[in-house]
C-alpha cells in the first residue's frame, strides 16, 4: 500500500531539484565549447571573473573584434592552466576591466538586431 500524504507532491518536486543556493560548477562541456570557440577565432584573450554569491568562477574569451563568450570555469588557477595550454593570455576583470572592443562588439550587435527588427516591421 502506498500512503498518498497531502504534501508528497511537494517533497518529491523538491529532492528532484539542487538544494536551493547551489551553484552550478563548471563542466567538461563548458571547457569543450571555450577551446572550440578559441580555436575558431584569432586574437584570443581569456578575462575571469570573480565567483559571486550568484555565479561560480567564470571566464570571457574575447576575440580580436571584440565578439565574446562566457562559461563557468572552476577558478582562477584552472583559468590560468586554460590560457597558458593554449598560448592565450589571462587577465583578471577585478584588475584590468573590459576591453573596450568588447562594449563596441555588444553595441553594434544591439543596433544590427534593431535594424532587422525594424527592417521586419516595415
Amino acid at each position: 500500500m502506498v500512503g498518498v500524504g497531502l504534501f508528497d507532491s511537494m517533497r518529491k518536486r523538491r529532492r528532484a531539484k539542487k538544494r536551493p543556493g547551489a551553484l552550478r560548477q563548471s563542466s567538461s562541456a563548458d571547457v569543450t565549447h571555450l577551446d572550440e570557440w578559441a580555436g575558431a577565432r584569432k586574437g584570443v584573450e581569456a578575462f575571469v571573473e570573480p565567483r559571486t554569491a550568484v555565479t561560480e568562477t567564470t571566464v570571457v574569451l574575447i576575440a580580436h573584434d571584440g565578439e565574446w563568450t562566457r562559461r563557468r570555469i572552476g577558478s582562477l588557477e584552472e583559468a590560468q592552466k586554460f590560457g597558458h595550454k593554449r598560448s592565450i593570455p589571462v587577465y583578471e576583470v577585478a584588475k584590468v576591466g573590459y576591453p573596450q572592443r568588447m562594449r563596441d562588439y555588444t553595441e553594434r550587435q544591439r543596433i544590427l538586431q534593431r535594424r532587422r527588427r525594424e527592417a521586419g516591421e516595415a
